[in-house]
């Protein structure tokens, strides 16, 4: 698919494209047609391009999510594109913006927005070396650290320390990257470029460190906090969190797996819990809430009841939700403006299916999202979930791998799914009917690849032709076996396998100790 450049796009790239010539003649370039450059070198990957434009930006903001956006020039959206070449040239060329030794008053930028950089599985890009969000985190930090240096023992024109300029980012914090991303915070006040963390997401971190540095990052600014993984937060930590620091602008939350587990409540838990509602109730503009793989049976509504704001997405998959709390789910004012909702590992026919179809029609007029992973969702039920899913025109978003579904009703199902106009992507389990006979839902990991390949593949090719058959190839269907991509688990997975080796490796010397002392 090609898309259209006007006349002015297609110059900017002939100028950019000699990198020697665009270098030097940056000075004599009208200031309105740096945005222009910018696009037009980051789809050519220029990288000494990129730097200068960014090095001598005449503007006062520069918004990457904007820049590389749909334009008149050129519709093509490139946020999606995070070239390693293209954004290592970014942000040392913001580094020596500030060092550059033009006047002063030459220099109007104040704000850096990069946020709107988009992480995807597949990337255009022809370097194929992309640069994720840990890996920015990591080098805007270094970068603040490095001019902080240079500036101390340099001589710098006066000028250079009045320079402040804003960097909206999103950082990625691990142990790996812990004590640079420290540093470069504790310094922001001293630092031309000061870091303004807009969205954190933590893995890998002890809950000292969490503490420490969320403190750090400015919270009255976050609009989105995920822990995840790797960090052992508690219920009792939550509460620590929310009675220390407050969030007023927070829009999103997601919570570690095992944060809260009503099986081991007390009085005091109840209690806990309620607080931690009350809490979340005066967070005004929160309206994402991922709860998944804790054990919250029959609590929902105390959680949720506190929210002022309607929830537009909910995830509270593996969460051993009983008939009261889908009750209460359908009859929220939430239900009324879910646009994504994660009901994963939950058997929904058998426990409660009136109730999630009444959650169902409540939301479709909004839903864009669903995910109903390991749901128990089997042949007989597919007629009933066409009928859920029929008013749900807004639909984009259609997960369901896990279910025992055979192949003719994954064909069945897929007739009517070329009916929603909106819908872009949709994940299927491999039908039941590829696995051997006698085999248990959920599938455990050891079973998950030993089904008949061969027989997927035909199936695979018949769902699609279903779907080429309605003209609805802009529809991506696939069976990711261990779930969907996660751009942040895939770019520190390395760091997360060895933190699990270490954690195996000391509950096996506890074990051994102990077994020891025994004997």
């Amino acid at each position: 698919r090609t898309t259209m450049k006007s006349l002015r796009f297609i110059s900017a790239e002939a100028f950019v494209s000699n990198a020697e010539f665009a270098r030097k003649s940056l000075g004599a370039v009208a200031h309105d047609l740096f945005p222009l450059l910018f696009k037009a070198s980051y789809l050519l990957e220029q990288g000494e391009v990129i730097h200068d434009l960014v090095e001598n930006w005449p503007l006062f903001d520069f918004n990457i999510g904007k820049l590389l956006g749909a334009t008149l020039d050129y519709k093509e959206d490139l946020s999606r594109r995070t070239c390693s070449v293209c954004l290592e040239s970014c942000l040392t060329g913001l580094r020596d913006y500030v060092l550059n030794q033009s006047s002063p008053y030459m220099k109007k930028l104040k704000v850096v927005d990069l946020t709107g950089i988009k992480d995807v599985e597949v990337q255009f890009c022809k370097c194929k070396k992309t640069m994720g969000r840990w890996a920015r985190t990591q080098l805007l930090s270094k970068l603040c650290s490095d001019l902080l240096v240079y500036l101390q023992q340099a001589q710098c024109n006066p000028g250079t320390f009045e320079v402040s300029i804003s960097v909206l980012i999103d950082l990625f914090v691990t142990e790996r990257n812990y004590e640079l991303v420290v540093q470069a915070l504790l310094k922001k006040c001293s630092c031309p470029l000061k870091i303004c963390c807009v969205a954190f997401r933590s893995d890998n971190l002890t809950l000292q460190k969490f503490f420490y540095i969320i403190k750090l990052t400015d919270p009255s600014l976050l609009r989105k906090l995920e822990i995840v993984h790797n960090v052992h937060l508690e219920m009792e930590h939550l509460e620590m969190l929310f009675n220390c620091i407050h969030f007023p602008l927070l829009m999103s939350l997601t919570l570690p797996a095992r944060t809260f587990n009503v099986r081991r409540f007390t009085a005091t838990d109840e209690q806990t819990l309620t607080n931690i509602g009350e809490k979340m109730g005066e967070m005004t503009q929160l309206t994402e809430l991922s709860l998944s793989f804790s054990v919250l049976t029959g609590r929902i509504q105390k959680l949720l009841s506190p929210l002022k704001t309607p929830l537009k997405m909910l995830d509270v998959s593996n969460c051993s939700l009983n008939h009261a709390d889908m009750a209460f789910l359908a009859n929220s004012f939430h239900a009324y403006h879910l646009e994504a909702l994660d009901l994963s590992g939950h058997d929904i026919p058998e426990l409660y299916p009136s109730t999630f179809f009444k959650l169902l029609s409540h939301c479709s007029s909004v839903l864009r999202s669903l995910t109903l992973e390991d749901c128990n969702i089997q042949d007989t039920h597919v007629n009933m979930l066409i009928l859920g899913l029929s008013p749900c025109q807004k639909l984009q978003e259609f997960k369901f791998i896990g279910n025992p579904l055979s192949s003719q009703a994954l064909k069945h199902l897929f007739s009517f799914l070329c009916e929603l106009p909106m819908l872009k992507n949709v994940e299927f389990p491999v039908p039941r009917d590829c696995y051997p006979f006698g085999i248990t839902y959920p599938i455990d990991d050891a079973s998950v690849c030993r089904f008949d390949h061969q027989k997927y593949e035909r199936v695979a090719e018949e769902l699609n032709l279903i779907l080429l058959q309605a003209n609805r190839d802009d529809v991506k269907a696939s069976t990711p076996l261990f779930g969907s991509y996660d751009a942040a688990v895939q770019e520190t997975n390395n760091e997360l396998g060895a933190y699990l080796i270490k954690s195996f490796k000391e509950t096996l010397e506890k074990f051994t100790s102990s077994f020891n002392k025994m004997s």
